[in-house]
C-alpha cells in the first residue's frame, strides 16, 4: 500500500521555496507515495508545473473567508470570520506585538481558533516553509510523522523563539535546506538541534541545461552587458541596492541593462525608486516566467543583491549555468560561493556592489577564473530525494 504523505505551503508563488518544492515532486516516486498538497491560497506561478500524481487539496474554509472583503463577509452573516478577521488586523497594528512576534505568528493566534483540522490521517505530514504551514502541521494535522522545513536564516526573520519552540517540538525532524541554515537555527534554538539535518534544495543540471536553450529569453536586441537578478520583489532580496548600483555604473558610463525577474509586495515601490534615478529602460522588471532559463544563459553577469537567504536557489542555478556571478556578504552566501574563486562577495551596500560588478565586467581575467572554477564544480543536487525518502520511511 501507498504512503499517504501530505505536504503544505502557503502559495506557488514565484519564490526559491516553491521553486525547490516543484524540483522535489518532479522526482517523487509515486508508485510508492500518494501526495496531497494543501495551498493556503491556490495560486502561483508554478501552479500547473504540479506532477498530475498531485492531489491538490481544497482551500482551507477559513483561508477562504478571509481573502473575502469585509462588506461580503457582513452580508453573508459570516460573522465570527468578521471578528477573526478585525482582531488579527489590530493585533498586527499593535506596536508590542509587531516587537515581539513575526507577522505569521500573529496571524497564527488568531487563525488557530478559526481553522478546522483536517479529518484524513496521514502516514508522513510536511510544513515545507516555516510560519503558518509549520504552524498548521503542528496543530491540525494527525500524521505518524511530521517533517518541518526551514529554507531562511531564522536569525534574520525574527521569529518569537518561544514561540516556535512549541510548535517545532510537535516535529519528529526539521529540514535545513543549507549547512549554514542548520547552524544558524541550531544556535537560536539550541533545544531543537537534535531534531535539525541538512537536506539541500534539489537542481538537476539536465532539466535546467534543457530548459536554458528552449525558445525565449531577451527580445530587446541590446548589445551591452546584461546584468541580471531573479528573485522576489520584497524587501529580504535586496532590490534598493541593485537599483542605486545600477544607477552608479550607469553614471559612470557603463553600457549596461539590469533585468529582475520576480513579483512582489514592492514592485510599485520599487519603480518609482527607479524612476526617481531616471533608469526606465536601464533597470528593467521583466515579470515573472516558468522557465527563467534562456534569460539566466544569456545574462553576462547574475547578481545576487540579497540581505537574507535561506540558501539562495537562483545563484546556485547561475552557478550551474557557469555565469559570473557578484553577490553581497549575506551570511549563507558563503555555503556557495569564495570569494574571487567562484564568484565575488561585496559588502552589503550600493557602493561596494556597483565597485564589485565594475570589478567583473573590467577584469577579463577575474571572469574568465571565475568561470573556470564554475565550469569544474558539481551543483546538481539530485541525489538529496533518498535523504528525503530516507526520512519517509525511517521509524519515528
Amino acid at each position: 500500500m501507498k504512503k499517504r504523505i501530505l505536504i503544505v505551503i502557503d502559495s506557488l508563488n514565484s519564490g526559491g521555496a516553491e521553486k525547490s518544492l516543484i524540483s522535489l515532486l518532479a522526482c517523487f516516486n509515486y508508485q510508492k507515495y500518494k501526495v496531497d498538497l494543501l495551498l493556503f491560497s491556490i495560486e502561483g506561478l508554478y501552479l500547473n508545473m504540479l506532477p498530475k500524481e498531485v492531489t491538490i487539496l481544497p482551500q482551507p474554509a477559513y483561508m477562504k473567508k478571509q481573502a473575502k472583503k469585509r462588506v461580503d463577509l457582513v452580508k453573508e452573516k459570516e460573522f465570527k470570520s468578521l471578528y477573526f478577521r478585525t482582531f488579527a488586523s489590530l493585533a498586527l497594528r499593535n506596536p508590542l506585538k509587531k516587537k515581539t512576534m513575526h507577522s505569521s505568528q500573529i496571524l497564527w493566534t488568531w487563525a488557530n481558533r478559526g481553522m478546522e483540522p483536517l479529518e484524513q490521517r496521514y502516514d508522513v505530514a510536511i510544513a515545507y516553509s516555516q510560519g503558518m504551514p509549520t504552524y498548521f502541521v503542528a496543530e491540525k494535522v494527525q500524521a505518524a510523522k511530521k517533517l518541518a522545513w526551514i529554507n531562511t536564516d531564522y536569525k534574520l526573520i525574527r521569529h518569537h523563539k518561544k514561540f516556535d519552540v512549541y510548535y517545532y517540538n510537535q516535529f519528529h525532524h526539521i529540514i535545513a535546506v543549507s549547512d549554514s541554515c542548520k547552524e544558524v537555527l541550531t544556535t537560536e534554538l539550541p533545544s531543537i538541534a537534535k531534531k535539525v539535518e541538512v537536506i539541500y534544495d534539489i537542481i538537476s543540471p539536465t532539466l535546467i541545461y534543457e530548459m536554458a536553450i528552449k525558445k525565449g529569453g531577451f527580445t530587446d536586441l541590446f548589445d551591452g552587458i546584461r546584468i541580471l537578478t531573479i528573485g522576489r520583489l520584497v524587501e529580504q532580496k535586496g532590490y534598493d541596492l541593485a537599483i542605486e548600483a545600477c544607477y552608479r555604473l550607469k553614471k559612470q558610463g557603463f553600457n549596461i541593462k539590469w533585468y529582475a525577474i520576480g513579483e512582489g509586495s514592492l514592485e510599485q515601490n520599487l519603480k518609482q525608486k527607479v524612476a526617481a534615478y531616471h533608469l526606465e529602460g536601464v533597470f528593467v522588471f521583466l515579470g515573472t516566467y516558468q522557465n527563467p532559463y534562456p534569460f539566466l544563459h544569456q545574462a553576462d553577469i547574475y547578481v545576487q543583491p540579497s540581505k537574507l537567504e535561506g540558501y539562495g536557489l537562483a545563484m546556485a542555478e547561475a552557478r550551474l549555468l557557469k555565469k559570473p556571478i557578484v553577490a553581497t556578504n549575506f551570511p549563507i552566501v558563503y555555503n556557495q560561493l569564495r570569494d574571487r574563486e567562484n564568484g565575488l562577495i561585496v559588502k552589503m551596500n550600493a557602493v561596494s556592489l556597483a565597485k564589485g560588478i565594475q570589478e567583473m565586467i573590467c577584469d577579463s581575467e577575474l571572469k574568465k577564473s571565475v568561470c573556470e572554477k564554475l565550469s569544474h564544480e558539481q551543483v546538481g543536487t539530485e541525489a538529496e530525494i533518498f535523504k528525503v525518502y530516507s526520512l519517509l520511511e525511517a521509524a519515528n
